[in-house]
């Protein structure tokens, strides 16, 4: 989960970008970057770190240029050097600069065509490096001193052709304009806006909607799969179709946990989807136990805090506010290493001990991954006071791993992994666990006003919509995400680093 950003305006947009990925800082807080261009050239700045911590006013006063682009980045195979901060470049054709939110599953074959067949050099062990070394090779193809719409969307279609997975792109051609695309599944979000200025229209592109929300550009809509849209230079926008067959199934992972609760993904809501999988979560406990003890529902901050309040609307329970969350302190499903991750949840979290004494307490998660936070955090309501501690969680359980660009753990991390529910809640410490049936979960995200069919819902079925995940697949991505691994890689990491400033 990463997040892309892209803007063709009328004056310079390094502040607008800057503050695009600010909005943005969600989708990735490992490391951030912009690239401009101005009268040919191009001006970079990206490197290890927030977007306020990246970019101070020199960087911001070279970043000159009315285009750019601009990355938020977390690692999804554990690597965190400098070296795979986006977005990345090559000279040619033209001067080429992308940045890409998803993974390729196909990486391994498509670094081997690019070395033997396209003459091409990769640097790092990016497959957003990949991605662009194929977009550049399709693109010097056409053969064009100057390059037409035309040109940009029959690369892209080639780029279909070759690279397999789940991926959202904003490349900048130099001196000629910004292009963005989507899988032919529509896996990762991705969606365009305009505003209007005295000198002219800008566009923009972006992972999610909040982002042109906060510059004022207004939504057109989201890309369609396997769609593409290029915006020139001098502002003229054009779309094109690149796909033979298209299918819209977006990652559902977005409306759980990813996205912003102000976003709007393929028309949806992103809040009204968390209401109706605290509505859905209220009917199954109503089910499963009509005769309920709750005395309150507390959420887990933040994202589970819109189906918990949902929840306990239709339980007709309390709804209190039981932690209060550090705000400076990442995301601890992505933490490497148990010991760094349970530090982190006492860090992160302290309990209001007037909330839970005395009372049954229902806990609500966004969803149980490891099950190290939630085991933390049912001890320390426990530690508060709380008589018995129930754990809810808006989505089902995650059984297997994700593959298009969410670094979640490998299978044997995964607590619900080969286990029951109860064998999850009495490793978690839970009196009761309940998780969201995933065809509640569907409806939750596909039942608005619009309706989506299908969607990737692989990290709790296992079902790989791309048809190319296997168990040698798997098994490679379990070596790759373990925390030994993970550990070993950032230490090196940082000693590279060391090395080199």
């Amino acid at each position: 989960m990463c997040g892309i950003v892209g803007i063709v305006g009328k004056s310079n947009v390094n502040q607008a970008l800057y503050d695009a990925l600010t909005v943005l800082q969600h989708r990735g807080q490992d490391a951030a970057g912009i690239v401009t261009s101005h009268d040919g050239r191009l001006f970079l700045r990206k490197d290890n770190g927030l977007v306020r911590d990246v970019f101070h006013q020199r960087h911001m006063q070279r970043l000159v240029g009315h285009m750019g682009i601009g990355h938020v980045r977390y690692p999804t195979a554990g690597s965190s050097t400098s070296a795979e901060a986006q977005p990345f470049y090559v000279n040619s054709p033209y001067g080429i600069t992308l940045a890409h939110n998803g993974n390729l599953t196909n990486v391994e074959q498509l670094a081997k065509e690019i070395y033997e067949s396209d003459l091409r050099h990769v640097n790092t062990n990016s497959d957003s490096e990949v991605l662009l070394n194929v977009f550049a090779h399709e693109l010097a193809q056409r053969g064009k001193l100057q390059p037409t719409e035309e040109d940009v969307f029959a690369a892209v279609t080639d780029v279909h052709n070759r690279c397999v997975g789940g991926y959202a792109v904003v490349a900048m051609v130099t001196g000629y304009g910004i292009v963005g695309f989507r899988d032919p599944h529509g896996i990762r979000p991705i969606v365009f806006g305009q505003r209007h200025t005295d000198e002219g229209v800008e566009y923009m592109i972006a992972s999610e909607s909040v982002s042109l929300d906060v510059l004022g550009f207004t939504l057109i809509r989201d890309l369609a799969p396997g769609e593409a849209v290029y915006i020139t230079e001098d502002g003229k926008l054009h779309t094109r179709q690149c796909a033979t067959n298209p299918s819209l199934t977006p990652c559902i992972f977005e409306h759980v946990y990813l996205a912003r609760p102000d976003s709007i993904i393929d028309g949806v809501s992103v809040y009204k989807a968390r209401l109706r999988m605290g509505e859905k979560l209220a009917e199954k406990i109503l089910r499963e136990r009509p005769q309920h003890d709750i005395d309150v529902v507390i959420p887990i901050p933040d994202t589970s805090r819109t189906s918990a309040l949902e929840l306990a609307n239709h339980l007709g329970v309390k709804f209190r506010e039981g932690f209060v969350k550090n705000r400076y302190i990442g995301r601890t499903f992505i933490m490497p290493g148990q010991a760094a991750r349970k530090k982190s949840v006492r860090q992160k979290l302290n309990a209001i001990e007037l909330e839970f004494r005395g009372k049954n307490v229902m806990l609500v998660d966004d969803s149980i991954v490891r099950g190290t936070t939630c085991k933390q955090i049912i001890q320390m309501a426990r530690e508060a006071g709380a008589k018995n501690v129930y754990f809810c969680s808006a989505a089902p359980a995650v059984r297997y791993p994700n593959v298009y660009g969410i670094d979640m753990p490998s299978a044997h991390e995964l607590i619900a992994h080969n286990r029951t529910t109860q064998d999850v809640a009495d490793l978690i410490g839970a009196d009761w666990l309940i998780y969201q049936d995933l065809p509640d979960l569907i409806e939750a995200v596909g039942g608005g006003k619009i309706k989506i069919e299908n969607f990737d819902c692989a990290v709790f079925d296992g079902k790989y919509v791309t048809g190319d995940i296997d168990e040698h697949y798997l098994a490679k991505i379990e070596q790759a995400r373990n925390d030994a691994s993970k550990v070993k890689t950032q230490a090196v990491s940082a000693i590279i680093d060391l090395y080199n400033n």
